[in-house]
């Protein structure tokens, strides 16, 4: 969380106080859109695999219900986009990792969670594990204050502003910043809730590719967006990436039908970038509708090999998955159903 300054020297003297070593934010505005498919267990979609068993076991050893993974994961999501590299996770206030602490904070919660023998903002169990041991404190500070409002919001607050700037306001304080921080959090955690498990039967690449890309399950479609190291910004191209008029790509974190695939596979196997040039790279291995393993390539075209318009994964028992159009999110779908049935163009395998 960024430090906040406002008004005169004796403001700013109690403010100091509350806020020495916070956590500092990279403020992210997100989809949250939701689906109605689930990838993680425990009620958690859409994050990435190395942050889900974290995500789960921190919120797990919470005594306070309020947090969720759904919570932890809009928390995370909004702190760093779930980013890990120095680069990418460093605010300019100096805070560090995916959990965005301050070094001041990270002394107070931090601990060598993964056991590799370094307590590091930038470890994603350490990070995830101190972010839900100082989420569960401020739930329970937020229940015995007495203070007005949802105790989630209260405990965001207390992330982004310092517990003291909550006693000072008696409620959530009055920063722009954290009172954006706290509703957009809110509003996302749909985006990341979900039933129950998405389970994968078979083993090999295909499988473990249709088990990668289901932790995506719920991600935004962004054209143009994404590529083996996860989700990313898109672009528009005068023709596609719009929604209601207006360039979604270009503001969208996440994926297009191949580069979902590309993510799946990768490292194992290293498939080009676009649908066509993913149909031409493995072409030879033709497979016939009824042969369909999981993790096969299905394409769509609307004229041949140079007209292929889309790329899904078989996900088994005559469903894909696959990211679909803009306004949608990567999604579970029958076959028959996920993409025009005329145009369906044949299958091949990885």
């Amino acid at each position: 969380m960024k430090a906040l300054i406002r008004g005169t020297a004796a403001v700013i003297g109690l403010f100091m106080v509350a806020v020495i070593g916070l956590v500092a934010t990279v403020l992210v505005d997100g989809d949250a859109e939701a689906t109605e498919i689930s990838d993680g267990g425990g009620g958690l979609r859409g994050v990435p695999a190395e942050f889900r068993p974290w995500i789960l076991k921190a919120s797990k050893e919470c005594t306070e219900p309020e947090l969720t993974p759904a919570l932890m994961a809009a928390q995370l999501y909004q702190e760093s986009k779930f980013q890990t590299s120095r680069e990418e996770a460093t605010s300019d206030a100096g805070a560090q990792g995916p959990a965005q602490f301050m070094p001041g904070t990270w002394a107070t919660w931090g601990r060598d969670a993964d056991g590799n023998g370094e307590a590091s903002p930038w470890d994603i169990g350490d990070a995830v594990t101190a972010q839900g041991r100082m989420m569960c404190s401020l739930l329970k500070q937020a229940k015995s204050s007495g203070y007005a409002g949802d105790v989630r919001a209260l405990a965001l607050a207390g992330y982004n502003a310092g517990w003291g700037a909550v006693q000072d306001a008696r409620g959530i304080p009055p920063f722009a910043e954290t009172q954006h921080y706290v509703k957009i959090i809110l509003a996302t955690m749909p985006r990341f809730q979900g039933p129950g498990l998405y389970e994968v039967s078979g083993s090999g690449d295909g499988a473990d590719a249709v088990r990668r890309a289901a932790t995506r399950l719920g991600t935004p479609y962004a054209w143009g967006g994404g590529g083996p190291n996860g989700p990313s910004t898109g672009f528009c191209d005068g023709t596609n990436g719009y929604l209601n008029g207006k360039c979604s790509a270009s503001s969208t974190v996440g994926f297009d039908c191949s580069s979902l695939v590309q993510y799946a596979y990768w490292p194992s196997t290293h498939l080009p970038r676009v649908a066509a040039a993913q149909y031409g790279a493995t072409s030879d291995r033709p497979v016939s509708r009824q042969d369909l393993k999981v993790g096969d390539l299905l394409f769509w075209s609307r004229g041949g090999s140079s007209a292929i318009y889309h790329v899904a994964m078989y996900a088994g028992d005559g469903n894909v998955i696959h990211a679909p159009r803009t306004g949608k999110n990567v999604e579970i779908a029958p076959l028959t159903s996920a993409m025009p049935e005329r145009d369906y163009y044949g299958a091949t395998r990885p």
